[in-house]
């Protein structure tokens, strides 16, 4: 069991798009399509206690996660403070699903699954495979962030709107450049900001630095609008008996 939380991990590696990661991916996939169809009948009381438990789970694995890092003693303020995305939109996740805060979900559906599908498809877990716990925490918190953005949108009818999309692009920025001062003053690469990270990503296919921040940013953009599609499609639905009564 040890073996399992090791820093020293001699078991199978994490490889990209191996089974075990396809296998990973597909439970989360099958989570977000519960969510989005069976769960949309839950109780307002089971409801609740789906948005309770997914927090528990969420805020229970983030501590585990540092105190993983603390024992092994590689906690630093330079690489576990909560300011890479999918850090802080755990914490916000948390909160989101235990007070409905409306101005969250905005920020957590854009930047939070926007993060979180990067990190589960490309996961930032050096050579610990699955079973370690890395490989289960990574999983965990990248597809819980998904999971309680969803479930906002099922759960309490929430949506975002043009005014979304706008605000996240803006804040996105600001939170962009506050977090480059912070890693001048601290010498982190938090948002990988300084470099790009060392195992493989996205990043590796935009250029180097600092094109590749530009890079980000376009597929920022991009990627916004991607998940903003869906309630583009239904609003354009909802207006078009409107126009073609008009006609």
């Amino acid at each position: 069991m040890d073996e399992l939380f090791a820093l020293h991990w001699n078991g199978q590696p994490f490889i990209l798009f191996s089974p075990p990661h396809l296998i990973a991916l597909m439970c989360v996939v099958l989570a977000c399509l519960w969510i989005l169809g069976p769960g949309r009948r839950l109780s307002p009381t089971a409801g609740r206690i789906w948005r309770y438990t997914l927090a528990g789970i969420l805020a229970i694995n983030e501590i585990a996660y540092n105190v993983w890092f603390w024992v092994h003693g590689l906690w630093s303020i330079q690489y576990m403070l909560p300011l890479h995305l999918c850090m802080l939109f755990t914490w916000l996740s948390v909160i989101m699903l235990l007070t409905r805060s409306y101005r969250i979900f905005e920020f957590a559906y854009f930047m939070g699954i926007g993060g979180a599908i990067q990190a589960l498809l490309t996961p930032d877990i050096g050579v610990y495979g699955f079973p370690h716990f890395r490989a289960f925490q990574s999983f965990i918190s990248h597809g819980g962030i998904v999971l309680a953005a969803l479930s906002m949108i099922t759960l309490e009818g929430y949506r975002p709107t043009w005014r979304s999309v706008g605000l996240v692009i803006v804040g996105a920025n600001l939170y962009m450049v506050a977090v480059g001062v912070v890693n001048w003053l601290l010498g982190s690469n938090y948002l990988f900001l300084a470099h790009k990270p060392y195992t493989p990503s996205l990043l590796d296919l935009l250029g180097p630095w600092p094109f590749y921040i530009i890079w980000m940013e376009v597929l920022g953009i991009i990627t916004i609008l991607i998940l903003y599609l869906p309630f583009a499609i239904i609003d354009l639905r909802q207006r078009s008996p409107i126009i073609a009564s008009k006609r």
